[in-house]
């Protein structure tokens, strides 16, 4: 299986090129740290010796698609390249901020997939499988640029998923709670249910393999979430307060 992982230089990204890593697959490894894909390539070549580097800044859609257009066939796309302000972040984001996150968390999806479903519609196969959040389903006052760029990302993985089903592309959506990375590294606060990163891949990993359209974890996370928008708004304020 030849798969694609954008992101995969530190974290999940990473971490999914390693569980993915076999002799059966083949390895296409997108992220702009050369330093960091070339350790893990080493790391990996024992399991891999199929792996590809792709160097590219994600926010390059240009140079992006550039060397995408140089890639043959893939079974899968692992859409994980994401960023964040921080939930310390308070103030109001600057629009060059702003305008980053959207960058790499939504635009460099399409700039991706612009060039690779065309592939996939004349192979009649593929699987997209796009890295959300549970932030996407539930906004607070801190995360409101990152958890709106996931809203987004719902929205569009949901179209993508009914115009191309015709043509046996498969669509996974993945909200995953908090999970050890470069990411929640930088909150400053207690995370619920905060998972090590190699476990909550494992889980992505097993949802991927089986096919589930939709998957969101940890699950007693998501049913918090999904039992909190019920509440009134007058209290629901009072809650995030």
């Amino acid at each position: 299986m030849k798969v694609l992982i954008t992101g995969a230089s530190s974290g999940i990204g990473a971490e999914f090129a390693r569980q993915y890593a076999s002799k059966e697959n083949e390895l296409y490894l997108l992220a702009r740290r050369e330093d960091r894909l070339l350790m893990l390539k080493d790391e990996l070549l024992e399991q891999c010796k199929n792996i590809r580097l792709i160097i590219v800044d994600v926010r390059d859609f240009e140079l992006l698609q550039k060397k995408l257009r140089e890639v043959d066939t893939l079974d899968m796309v692992i859409l994980n390249a994401g960023i964040s302000l921080g939930h310390s972040h308070t103030k109001i984001p600057t629009i060059a901020e702003f305008k980053n996150l959207y960058d790499v968390n939504v635009l460099s999806q399409h700039a991706v997939l612009e060039v690779l479903l065309p592939k996939m519609q004349e192979q009649k196969s593929g699987k997209i499988v796009f890295i959300s959040s549970l932030s996407s389903l539930f906004t607070m006052p801190s995360a409101k640029v990152y958890a709106s760029s996931k809203r987004a990302l719902n929205a569009y993985a949901e179209g993508i998923r009914y115009k191309y089903k015709k043509d046996g592309i498969a669509v996974i959506t993945i909200l995953p709670g908090f999970i050890k990375s470069e990411l929640t590294d930088k909150n400053d606060f207690s995370m619920p249910f905060l998972l090590d990163t190699d476990e909550g891949v494992q889980m992505m990993k097993r949802a991927i393999d089986r096919g589930k359209e939709f998957y969101a974890f940890p699950l007693r996370f998501y049913l918090i979430i999904k039992l909190i928008k019920f509440l009134p708004n007058r209290f629901l304020y009072y809650f995030i307060k």
